[in-house]
């Protein structure tokens, strides 16, 4: 006596293509939500520099990646070095200011002011914000504790987070559908 179960191939065929669905879902999702991520980032900043280029801005980019161990992985970042004296601050000011700081990251802090030669500076410091200038045998300079933290990125990733669940529940939908 034997069973026979009808329609187990097409099952078996739809529980595959299903898998391979939700993967392409997850895909989609999480680099929608690193493009919301750096388009946030974008806006802070354009709405918090005064004085700028739009470089640091324009230097943002996004990927989404399989990591060594197989897992999904959203990534926004900038490649300038100001990017990270922004999020976090610098020296004594920086140390001392607001900000969140994602687990796992401890930045270290100068505890002694510095010297910025003038003519590296495009603007007049001293003018702009008020960082004071010396003069060293003859040559100009800008003497500082640091700058405070002016947080782009992870105030960025934090908001838009929130939004994740939805955007993975959407696009799982939306390939499910191809069913």
């Amino acid at each position: 006596m034997g069973v026979e179960i009808r329609g187990l191939d097409r099952l078996k065929r739809k529980t595959k293509k299903a898998t391979e669905l939700i993967s392409d879902a997850a895909w989609d999702a999480t680099f929608e939500l690193t493009e919301l991520i750096q388009g946030a980032a974008e806006l802070r900043l354009a709405s918090s520099i005064k004085y700028g280029s739009g470089e640091l801005s324009g230097s943002l980019k996004n990927e989404v990646v399989v990591d060594a161990s197989g897992h999904l992985v959203g990534r926004v970042w900038s490649d300038k070095e100001q990017a990270i004296y922004r999020e976090f601050g610098t020296g004594q000011i920086g140390e001392a200011s607001s900000k969140a700081i994602p687990t796992g990251i401890m930045p270290v802090y100068s505890q002694k002011p510095w010297f910025i030669p003038a003519e590296k500076v495009a603007i007049d410091l001293e003018a702009m914000y008020g960082i004071p200038k010396v003069t060293i045998q003859g040559q100009d300079f800008f003497i500082t504790k640091g700058q405070p933290s002016r947080p782009f990125l992870y105030p960025s990733l934090q908001e838009m987070i929130e939004q994740a669940s939805e955007i993975y529940i959407k696009h799982v939908k939306e390939r499910l559908r191809e069913l």
